[in-house]
Order: C-alpha cells, then structure tokens, then sequence
C-alpha cells in the first residue's frame, strides 16, 4: 500500500549492457529528490555481476544497491558516497503483485535503462512476463511517461518494428548514444550525458551534463 504522498518513478533494469546507465539515472533521481520504484529483471542480474561483480540480492537488495551506486562507471568503489535510499521501493521482478502491476498505484511514469531487446519486444507486444513488462504495459495503457533507453547496435528489422511500435503507443525511445559536445573527459561523463537525457525526457531537472548553448568550441577545455 502507499501512504497517498508517494507518488515515485518506476525503474527498469533489463539484462542488455548498461547498468552504469541505470545506477546514474537512479543517482539523478534521489538527487533531485524522486522516489523510486526499482525493478531489476533475472537477466540483469548476469550483466550486473558481469559488469560491477555485484550480486544483486532480494534478501540484501538495499546493501547491493548501495554498493551498485557507489561505484563509478569504471567500476571503481566509493566514487559515490552516502547516497540516501529512503526513497527507494524494491520489488522483484517475478512479484506480478507487486504495486506497479497495476494502473491504480499511483507512479509518475517509468524508465527502461538499459533496454535490451528483448524487453522491447516484450513491451511493443504486450507480453507482461514480468514485473518489468507489466510495468510498462501498465504505462501505456494509463498513458503515462515510458521512456526506453535501448542499448543494443546494430539494430535488426524485427527490433526497428517494435521501437517504432512503442513510439506510436506513445513511449519515448531514446537510444543510449552519448555525444561528445558536453566535453566528455571521463566514461562517467559519456554515462551521464545518456541518464541526463533520459531525465530530461521525464522532466527530471539535473546537473549531469553541460549543455549545448550554441557556440561552436564550447566544449575544449579553455587554456
């Protein structure tokens, strides 16, 4: 049950590559003071302990999550420290009860970061094999904010269908590509340039990325 004040941001983490994507979108988040609904899939689960050697667990899902968050996009510890998760609800992904299942909890939208394609087709095709896609479905069909940050290349005929499906049941697709006019030093920046884009799709403010404001050159560093 909710208390009638929360009102928080689904996450979804699929099993594609990109979890440093979704640990700065979840920063950006309790940053700018959002609750947070997370949802992490089994197969992201395999790319996570791939990817950072964590292993997420329903049991220990808040100490994972810190550790998760704590870590840069090089994989490198206490990059980011004493993160507060008071505003984070976990649920788990095979939980087809769980609060987001349904369009009378009250979310402002929902965010796939990474999206693998597989959990495009799912979404585009109404599936609801799991919380995740159930989650999604459920935005759609109360039409409120989906945003899909697809993170595969190249991109098969099959996939281009179901991301132009989901375009036209009126999710925003939004590729995980970063650009490099915000001055990128650092793989952290190139990471934040696409979770700040994917907040600036839900209309999160944040300070992630420098943005573009018209003068060629902006971006090389002055000396």
């Amino acid at each position: 049950m909710t208390d009638g004040k929360r009102t928080p941001w689904v996450v979804g983490v699929s099993g594609a590559s990109g979890t440093p994507y979704a640990a700065a979108v979840l920063r950006g988040l309790l940053a700018a003071g959002e609750s947070v609904d997370l949802v992490v899939s089994r197969a992201s689960r395999l790319t996570l302990l791939d990817e950072t050697g964590i292993a997420f667990r329903d049991a220990h899902w808040r100490e994972d999550l810190a550790a998760w968050l704590d870590r840069g996009a090089d994989g490198k510890p206490g990059t980011f420290r004493d993160l507060p998760l008071d505003g984070v609800r976990y649920w788990g992904a095979g939980d087809l009860a769980a609060g987001p299942s349904s369009g009378s909890y009250p979310v402002k939208g929902m965010l796939i970061v990474p999206a693998s394609t597989a959990c495009v087709a799912g979404v585009a095709l109404g599936l609801s094999k799991d919380l995740l896609q159930r989650a999604a479905s459920v935005m759609l069909k109360e039409r409120r904010r989906l945003v899909v940050a697809v993170r595969e290349t190249p991109l098969n005929g099959q996939t281009l269908r179901h991301l132009v499906a989901l375009d036209e049941a009126g999710a925003v697709v939004l590729p995980a590509s970063p650009a490099f006019y915000a001055g990128a030093t650092h793989i952290q920046d190139l990471v934040d340039f696409v979770a700040g884009r994917v907040l600036d799709a839900a209309g999160v403010p944040h300070r992630l990325y420098r943005r573009w404001e018209g003068e060629i050159g902006g971006s090389r560093p002055r000396g």
